[in-house]
């Protein structure tokens, strides 16, 4: 889960991190409120989980609280990004004499977590980092030792952080660790991380993302979640504890097993290629013990998008047997039938389904398929044939 930049600054708060004073307005009004508390200058900043806000127009400065309610007012409704701005944080202004960079990382790719530290901080780190690679510092922090003392002067040395700050910084980079590891994120980055006129360090910024799996060691953290950003089929499919991610293609994928899943995207795009640009519309993991009631709640949220236009099981029969898959594709078929709702049309499921099913029982799985003799539903025994024929479907509805 992503925090949004008000909710970070929070965590930063309540772990004793320097933050500047400020709150979180969905109005003009409390815009104004929060200004006056406040006092004298502010930023007028929009939260929307995604970059690039300040080149968008969605930080402003603001003199008074007239001026605060003018700029929320510019900024409230705003479209960054392809993402509304529902809030504006308010925050006291800092005289910034220096900016830089700092975050940590879980680094999936080698399997450690990472520190990046910068002292061109303010601007993207990615742009730096072709631009002045010397600039940017990449510190592989071991697990089971963290960042202590040691490791932080290190990180410092590396990054080259000026000296009259380093001390600040390595207590900063020690207590953001902290942060890290107790509140179980994958990433957290400030930018900018600032010295201030007076030589104080600031955490300007705050980019906070969670563990979803750690979620159970966490029961606050639902709190932070934000249901009206949330797409509606993922929160219903989160709601049925289904793993599924919505795409922007118009192929429906099923499958059993993160990494079977991930294949067939992967096939599915590339068969998309000879039709058109197809490409897969969701990633939909029913499990590796899931059962037919599982396969019907899939395939029910997977034809409720109303881009998909074709939809592809792909199974291999493991602790999931392919009897059990087909029960539930069967199950799930006459149910939306019976519904006859908005998910699948006024008189049922109106959308082809490919299905592949191989491995444990998947000769009972295809007399099961072959015994309902479902018009919709059609048997390609290969994962190629099938992503080629689930697109096509989709590319010509025929």
């Amino acid at each position: 889960m992503d925090l949004y930049e008000y909710q970070g600054r929070d965590l930063f708060a309540r772990h004793g991190l320097p933050v500047l004073d400020g709150g979180v307005a969905t109005t003009p009004e409390e815009a104004r409120a929060i200004a006056e508390r406040l006092g004298g200058r502010v930023v007028v900043k929009a939260q929307v989980k995604v970059g690039g806000r300040g080149k968008a127009g969605g930080v402003k400065l603001a003199e008074n609280p007239d001026e605060a309610v003018a700029r929320a007012t510019d900024i409230l409704g705003m479209d960054i990004k392809g993402h509304t701005v529902h809030r504006v944080m308010i925050t006291v202004t800092a005289d910034i004499a220096e900016e830089y960079y700092f975050s940590y990382l879980l680094d999936r790719a080698n399997r450690t977590f990472l520190a990046i530290a910068s002292v061109a901080g303010g601007m993207e780190i990615e742009q730096v980092a072709e631009e002045s690679p010397d600039k940017v510092a990449k510190v592989p922090i071991d697990a089971t030792k963290g960042v202590d003392a040691e490791t932080a002067r290190a990180i410092v040395a590396q990054a080259g952080f000026p000296a009259d700050v380093a001390p600040q910084i390595e207590d900063l980079a020690v207590q953001l660790w902290q942060v890290f590891v107790a509140e179980d994120a994958t990433l957290i980055e400030v930018n900018p991380l600032a010295k201030t006129t007076d030589g104080r360090v600031l955490l300007l910024d705050a980019k906070v993302t969670f563990d979803a799996n750690a979620d159970f060691r966490h029961p606050d953290h639902a709190e932070l979640e934000d249901s009206s950003a949330v797409d509606p089929l993922e929160q219903r499919a989160k709601e049925r504890d289904l793993n599924y991610v919505k795409l922007d293609g118009s192929v429906g994928i099923i499958g059993n097993g993160a990494g079977l899943v991930m294949s067939t995207l992967d096939v599915v795009a590339y068969a998309g290629e000879s039709h058109g640009g197809v490409r897969p519309a969701n990633f939909l993991d029913i499990g590796g013990g899931a059962s037919a009631a599982v396969m019907a709640n899939g395939l029910e949220i997977v034809l409720s998008d109303p881009s998909v236009r074709s939809v592809f099981v792909n199974v291999f029969g493991g602790i999931t047997a392919c009897d059990e898959v087909a029960n539930g594709i069967v199950h799930a078929l006459e149910l939306l039938k019976e519904r006859g709702d908005g998910a699948s049309g006024a008189g049922g499921v109106t959308k082809p389904l490919v299905v592949r099913l191989d491995g444990n029982n998947a000769e009972e799985g295809r007399r099961i398929l072959d015994s309902a003799d479902n018009p919709l539903v059609e048997r390609v025994d290969t994962m190629d044939g099938a992503a080629q024929r689930a697109a096509e479907l989709a590319a010509t509805g025929r």
